[in-house]
């Protein structure tokens, strides 16, 4: 294990070189990836330097316990603190995922249950938004198609982390666990009787592509434009605004008309794009690896649900952790960090366990 500390240290040392270097700086995506690294980098080094130094504090203490007794306890408390740092040591040097450092672009998609599952897509969109508020994220609708009772068929939100991410944990690191089918069970607007219903939406979480990961050949496109419509089929634009891209070799179309200008939606389209396919292509390397299954839901059929919102008991659970509370209204209001950390914790241990 240290011997791999050792290597992390020597890179971590000649990040900060080149990070030095202003000459670096002129390129703004090689300097981002840089810091990316060194960010991640550093706890490591710290960790380990923090370890080293207890052994010497430890050593010092046995000395010094050998003529005094009363140092013995300060060993017992020294060498406790140790072990513990060796286990954040452990898990800090766990392979990780390499997109744990990127911002993301986050879909929503409303499923069975028609309009109560659009308005439900509503909810799950505004609770992202709040937690990005909560956390300090910039947030940016890229893309919506809204229901006619205020709620969204399917909204494309682009979510970033303000600068460096710390330890070189960013948006990614935490949403990626959102992923999958989310289940609502409670009484619709729409219902007359009081009857509980249960409905489901989609979220899909991508990191955000570099245009240096992907690459997209202009013959690879078809780009067509057409006039943007908004809920109940009225026309909201005057003019072809609206781009949809359809990447020939993949089939993947995404469409886009948030924008008043056609070049801005070909632009936001692009980045949705970009996204997928990188997404596309760390699964099919995933696949050829190994035989696991894909992390992410992509049909929104409520009996492959990942989380249960079940308003009448105000209670919110995820059946891949087994996480359960009672604070629904404030889960949607943006406390998602328990529940996040539930899946961040179950991850970690697997890992763990994996590399032992």
């Amino acid at each position: 294990m240290f011997e791999a500390v050792e290597e992390l240290i020597g890179e971590h040392a000649d990040l900060e070189r080149k990070l030095a270097d202003p000459a670096v700086h002129a390129d703004q995506n090689a300097a981002r990836r840089l810091g990316r690294r060194y960010a991640e980098l550093t706890p490591v080094v710290t960790a380990y330097r923090a370890w080293k130094s207890l052994g010497d504090d430890i050593e010092t203490a046995r000395e010094l316990a050998a003529e005094d007794p009363d140092f013995a306890g300060e060993v017992k408390e020294l060498t406790a603190r140790r072990e513990a740092l060796t286990d954040e040591l452990r898990l800090l040097l766990v392979p990780r995922d390499p997109s744990d450092g990127k911002d993301v672009i986050l879909e929503i998609k409303a499923g069975e249950g028609g309009d109560e599952s659009a308005l439900f897509a509503g909810d799950l969109l505004r609770m992202y938004l709040r937690y990005a508020e909560r956390v300090g994220w910039r947030t940016e609708i890229i893309d919506g198609n809204e229901s006619d009772l205020g709620g969204y068929k399917d909204v494309s939100v682009a979510v970033k982390h303000r600068g460096v991410p710390e330890g070189g944990q960013g948006v990614w690191a935490r949403l990626k666990y959102e992923g999958g089918v989310h289940r609502v069970q409670r009484v619709p607007a729409t219902e007359s009787q009081g009857r509980i219903h249960t409905s489901a939406a989609g979220v899909l979480v991508l990191p955000e592509a570099e245009d240096v990961e992907v690459e997209i050949g202009p013959n690879d496109l078809r780009i067509d434009v057409y006039r943007s419509s908004g809920p109940g089929g009225q026309s909201v634009n005057t003019t072809d605004s609206a781009v949809r891209i359809t990447h020939l070799p993949t089939g993947i179309v995404v469409s886009c008309q948030n924008e008043k200008s056609q070049l801005q939606n070909k632009e936001q389209a692009l980045r949705i794009l970009r996204a997928r396919l990188l997404a596309a292509a760390r699964e099919e390397a995933d696949r050829e690896a190994s035989d696991a299954r894909r992390s992410q839901v992509r049909t929104v059929d409520r009996s492959e649900r990942v989380r249960t919102y079940n308003f009448p008991e105000n209670r919110i659970s995820d059946h891949r952790v087994g996480y359960k509370a009672y604070n629904l209204d404030h889960v949607l209001d943006g406390d998602l960090d328990a529940v996040i950390q539930a899946c961040v914790d179950a991850d970690a241990a697997a890992k763990l366990a994996a590399a032992q």
